[in-house]
């Protein structure tokens, strides 16, 4: 590896004479080349920037003034010069630098300013292959990094903020501090990381690479927390490019700062609640703990709300609540009535945002849509050590995938109870069972050791709030490996189970259904969630 040199210490301060700005984003590019110009910095840009600037009467240079060279290849080959990263990578105060400097006729660029082509933005529009291809910036990158190498003289600059916290020093001090250099850098190889992060995803799913050799993520910091799942955690809240609709999309519009474990609950509801096709009617799902406490259709919000809550009102208390449509005024009156930390919905009602102003500490997230649970996409949890990688679970059951393997067919009612709890199921920490009936849950058993314990403790659950499970249909989430927990369900009242199937004792656990009357379907398909 290349061993340091003995290169004198940066300067803490060092006052500009000289900037370079290139950028595919021009806001505020103008009013920046005024501020930079009347602290006596020569401007020196490149095509649509340098037209932007010169078309506001500032004196500006072309970089083929610099390097002798003219733009060429469409603007591919435009700053990939000696002169331009001679100038960039100059450590002024090594004579030896100073004196290729000198010989080569290179001067000194003091700030960088350069975003880059818009990549994401272009895929995330669907541009065609060679349209996303083009927007991948070389030069740009290439000029961020050698900047970013030599900070202890150079500014470099990646997004509006950073040149006006550069600008702000040098209106402070006449020149930008070694501190303020560094952290500059800092943030422009992580911006060139992510870029590069984005490019290289591009690439494998263009090449139908799932898992590629080198998997890179790269997200950008929304929030800092007070702290993290428990109070002697450090945490902090980053977002994809292009994020999915959801909490990282959201408009905060009153409450306290959402703690940590307030957004992966929030990300839990409005996961679940997206299952919902507002067209179909109007959904609420509440939570606490990443698991859902009731969740059920009505005719109105406020009716589906009530119903929500009838399963678990207890549990309810300090939850998070999703709707899948405007949120509005009426259902949130009811909301209010106990404590809520968070409710998240696509949209709400003026008089619904009033009606929560006065719970100063309650969380009102919008979202401007809901995501596609049929969606593909990512995600990934965290070992010592690296990530887990695995696809978004976009299982989606239907009438017509349902194998029903008991003597007994089931009624159209109970076919449509089945697939509810089976939906919800899908968002129910595993083991996981689920009591429902008529679009509303009436318990829920999750996380358990076992599957009876499951089942044991949604109809416990049920009876504490006096709902009847005489009638109803249970989901499980994955197969039951012993008939113990199916007979447990129908001691409790179901009389139609949904299951995926698949365990060598299917044969045992179907004998028992036929004994005891109840109807069974197989889904054919696990949704285990841990």
């Amino acid at each position: 590896m290349p061993a340091a040199p003995d290169y004198p210490a940066a300067p803490d301060l060092v006052a500009p004479k000289r900037a370079l700005l290139s950028v595919s984003d021009k806001t505020g590019l103008v009013e920046a080349a005024r501020v930079l110009h009347a602290a006596g910095v020569e401007l020196v840009s490149t095509g649509g920037t340098k037209a932007a600037i010169a078309a506001a009467g500032l004196p500006v240079k072309d970089v083929s003034d610099l390097t002798g060279f003219p733009e060429m290849m469409d603007g591919r080959v435009k700053t990939l010069h000696p002169i331009v990263h001679g100038g960039l990578l100059g450590v002024r105060d090594a004579p030896e630098h100073a004196q290729a400097m000198a010989e080569h006729g290179i001067g000194g660029i003091d700030i960088l300013y350069v975003n880059l082509y818009p990549f994401e933005a272009t895929v995330a529009k669907g541009g065609s292959y060679a349209e996303c291809v083009e927007n991948i910036d070389i030069g740009g990158p290439a000029m961020i990094r050698s900047a970013a190498k030599n900070h202890g003289y150079v500014a470099v600059c990646t997004d509006p903020s950073d040149l006006a916290e550069v600008l702000d020093a040098l209106a402070a001090g006449g020149g930008t501090s070694l501190v303020l250099r560094q952290t500059l850098a800092a943030r422009a190889y992580a911006r060139t990381a992510a870029y590069d992060a984005a490019i290289s995803a591009w690439f494998a799913a263009a090449l139908g690479q799932d898992f590629p050799a080198r998997k890179a993520i790269a997200g950008e910091l929304r929030q800092v927390m007070r702290y993290g799942e428990n109070p002697h955690q450090k945490a902090a809240f980053y977002a994809f490019p292009n994020p999915r609709v959801g909490v990282a999309t959201a408009t905060q519009l009153q409450g306290k700062e959402l703690s940590y474990n307030n957004i992966n609950d929030t990300d839990a509801a409005f996961e679940l609640i997206a299952e919902f096709d507002p067209a179909a009617g109007p959904a609420v799902a509440i939570i606490k703990h990443a698991n859902p406490c009731g969740v059920a259709v009505g005719a109105t919000q406020r009716e589906a709300y009530e119903r929500a809550l009838a399963c678990d009102p207890t549990s309810a208390f300090g939850g998070i609540v999703a709707v899948n449509s405007r949120l509005t005024r009426e259902a949130a009156l009811q909301m209010v009535e106990i404590f809520t930390e968070v409710v998240i919905a696509p949209e709400a009602d003026d008089d619904a945002i009033a009606v929560f102003a006065a719970k100063k500490n309650l969380r009102l997230l919008v979202t401007g849509g809901l995501p596609d649970a049929l969606s593909t996409g990512d995600t990934f949890k965290s070992v010592a050590g690296g990530f887990l990688v695995q696809s978004r679970d976009d299982a989606r059951i239907t009438a017509s995938d349902l194998k029903i393997v008991t003597k007994r067919q089931p009624t159209d009612e109970e076919v449509r109870d089945m697939l509810f709890a089976f939906t919800v199921g899908k968002h129910v920490k595993s083991n996981a069972i689920v009591y429902a009936r008529a679009g509303q849950t009436l318990g829920v058993g999750a996380g358990q050791m076992n599957r009876k314990d499951s089942a044991r403790i949604a109809a416990l659950r049920a009876a504490d709030f006096g709902l009847d499970l005489a009638g109803c249909a249970c989901a499980s989430e994955a197969f039951f490996p012993f008939a113990d927990g199916l007979i447990q369900a129908a001691e409790a009242g179901a009389t139609a189970i949904i299951q995926p199937g698949g365990s060598m004792r299917d044969g045992e656990v179907i004998e028992a259904a036929d004994r005891l009357g109840l109807t069974m379907a197989f889904t054919g398909v696990r949704v285990f969630r841990h």
